[in-house]
């Protein structure tokens, strides 16, 4: 199972060529988590970290850059649950335009209590909800 969310290229995410600047795709990724958290598991950011006092920050992240993004083009974004650990969570993406593949990779996010700054296991609706994006496989330890 996957989550799929779109985002259209503005002209904030392009460089003088018209094209993608790389590292607007990354706040698109953080756009599209953002959007999974909501959708898919239930909770958005505004609750995760104002009333529940936890982050997601980003520790590894691959990417593959397969062709360029133009202003005004629409991508479909894709994340899928690869592996579920105790305090973390690897998703695979894939930003599509019209089934083309643009950009690929995997990305590591890790459950943060954000005033004690350390990591901490996921709590058990947002782990039981990416479950069912694994496929309601059980999930390792870190």
């Amino acid at each position: 199972m996957s989550f799929t969310t779109r985002a259209q290229v503005r002209f904030a995410h392009v460089d003088a060529a018209g094209i993608v600047f790389y590292p607007r795709f990354f706040e698109m990724l953080n756009a599209a988590v953002e959007d999974w958290c909501a959708e898919a598991l239930g909770c958005d950011f505004a609750t995760l970290i104002k009333q529940r006092g936890l982050g997601t920050p980003t520790v590894h992240l691959e990417t593959d850059f397969v062709g360029a993004c133009d202003l005004g083009e629409w991508l479909d974004i894709t994340l899928k649950v690869e592996r579920l650990g105790e305090s973390s969570v690897t998703l695979s993406f894939a930003f599509d335009k019209a089934g083309e593949r643009r950009l690929g990779g995997k990305v590591v996010l890790v459950c943060m209590h954000l005033a004690a700054r350390r990591a901490v296991p996921w709590p058990e609706d947002l782990r039981a909800a990416m479950q069912i994006d694994l496929g309601g496989a059980p999930a390792p330890n870190d």
